[in-house]
């Protein structure tokens, strides 16, 4: 009873708290939305050249991959490469509702480098939809890929994004499956949308 008492007659103490407090969480509120906002002007303005991709190490590709697919809309876009990640580098799900895996193959030579073969598409294609339940299966590379390893990616519906689909990707602003042909329809977008 005496707290009581106390607060009724230092009223003046009670709301200058409740003041403070409140312009403490607006000041909070406001400083989260502008970096969200700005984030999202950042992300819209994400572009790169084929000779910067070129020049990254494999994992930084791969960042790089994640930041595109982020920049598009996929706000859950994640790096998942490494050892042991069974044939996906990044996984999304586009406005759309669609999950995404991507495979990154990079070449430290660009077109100059190996070829992306059958072997990385058949891993891919064993593992994208049955482990991590792709709706769309991608390999991106910024080198080149072999003529049988594009024939078995039309053939088992998987996607390949070769240097010269990376470059319009990468240094304009529509997203990848407004470049990419014969995609699943759009489902329901999810609730991250």
């Amino acid at each position: 009873m005496a707290a009581v008492d106390w607060l009724l007659a230092h009223w003046w103490i009670l709301a200058a708290t409740a003041v403070l407090a409140a312009l403490t969480g607006g000041g909070w509120l406001y400083g989260q939305r502008h970096r969200a906002r700005w984030e999202a002007v950042r992300a819209q303005g994400l572009r790169y050249g084929l000779n910067q991709l070129d020049a990254l190490h494999h994992t930084h590709f791969e960042d790089a991959v994640r930041e595109l697919m982020r920049r598009d809309g996929c706000r859950d876009a994640l790096r998942v490469g490494g050892g042991g990640d069974l044939g996906a580098d990044v996984k999304a799900t586009d406005p759309y509702g669609r999950r995404w895996v991507i495979q990154c193959k990079h070449r430290r030579n660009g077109l100059a480098g190996s070829a992306v073969g059958t072997p990385d598409l058949q891993v891919l294609n064993g593992t994208a939809r049955q482990v991590h339940g792709a709706d769309i299966a991608v390999l991106a590379t910024n080198g080149r890929v072999t003529a049988p390893a594009q024939a078995f990616a039309k053939q088992q519906r998987l996607h390949v994004v070769d240097r010269h689909t990376l470059g319009v990707w990468t240094a304009g602003s529509r997203p990848l499956w407004e470049l990419l042909r014969a995609l699943p329809p759009p489902g329901k977008p999810p609730a991250l949308s």
